[in-house]
This record gives C-alpha cells, structure tokens and sequence, in this order.
C-alpha cells in the first residue's frame, strides 16, 4: 500500500474516530458469516458501530488521542466496537454475544484513559454501573439520611395521632376511657 494512501487511511480514522474517548476492541476472525451478521446487526439495533482496523494505521491514528491506551490491545486482527450510551453498555452486548458467538474475542477497552486488559477486564468493566445507574445510586445516597430524618421526625407525631384517634374512636362509641398505669 502506497504512503499516500495508507496516510488517507490514518486521516479518515482520525475523523471518524474523533472525540471518541472510549471503546473496546474484539477479534471477530473465524466467525461465519451470518454469525458475523447477526451480530453486527444485534449491535447496530442499540446504536454500536463495529469498524475493522488495521493495526499499524489504526496505532498511528490513535497516537495523541483519547484511544492511545488502546495501543497495547491492538495486536493481531482487531475490530473496534463503539457507540451506545457509553462504554459499560458495549461491554454488556459484547459479552452477552460471546456467549452465543463462539469465536467473538474481547481483546480489551478504554474507559476514561484506564484500559481494561483481555477478556477479563471487559468483562470487569461490563459490571460497572452505567452513567444513569451510578448517578441514581449517587442521588439515592444524597437523599437516604434526609428520608431517614424525615421519618424519625414524623414517627412521635404519627404515634400520638394514633393514639388520638383510638380515643376519639372510643368517645364516639360510647365506651369509657379507662386509666392505665
């Protein structure tokens, strides 16, 4: 391949790449066709792009960005999955399709400049909260004391109402209040 061309190549990773800040890298080699399709379409139904690398110009390209983590994981014939939500949510679909696709290699994934290493650490990141969950448990934890003093605060004014009532009740039906000790 000509310089020029393989320079063309870099620039048009650069752009279609641009901004990207993470995503995760698989070996699709050996898997059928139309297991390679039905993936490929499963992963473009929740908004996941797979693009083919190759690797020399894909590490040029990389080199300065975001993705220079990635770096190390491109070795051999690699795909890069990117797209959804964030992250996590590739790595969810990723491996949840490695179950069902027998030669789909998780070869790694950037999140936030910290790479995650070989299948072990796909997986590792696929169990991390998504933005929305850990902003709902952040939010949760902001509130819980404040429910908690709301509710103990409440309680003693709740008891003397009830027992309020029971006398009302009582005084309604004609019965006597006794005293208790």
């Amino acid at each position: 391949m000509s310089k020029p061309i393989k320079e063309m190549m870099i620039r048009e990773y650069r752009s279609r790449f641009d901004g990207l800040s993470q995503a995760l890298l698989v070996d699709i080699r050996g898997i059928e066709a139309n297991e390679n399709n039905s993936l490929r379409l499963g992963l473009h139904a929740q908004n996941i792009r797979v693009t083919v690398l190759r690797n020399n110009l894909a590490r040029d390209a990389f080199n300065g960005t975001d993705l220079e983590g990635l770096i190390p994981a491109i070795d051999g014939p690699a795909a890069l999955c990117y797209g959804g939500e964030s992250v996590v949510d590739v790595a969810r679909e990723i491996v949840a399709w490695a179950k069902k696709v027998e030669h789909l290699d998780l070869k790694g994934a950037i999140l936030d400049g910290e790479l995650f290493e070989g299948e072990a650490g796909v997986k590792r990141l696929s169990t991390f909260p998504t933005r929305e969950e850990a902003q709902a448990k952040v939010v949760q934890l902001m509130l819980s004391p404040a429910s908690n003093l709301v509710g103990a605060s409440l309680a003693p004014g709740g008891n003397i109402m009830g027992i309020v009532k029971e006398i009302q009740e009582r005084l309604e039906n004609g019965k006597t209040i006794e005293k208790t000790a």
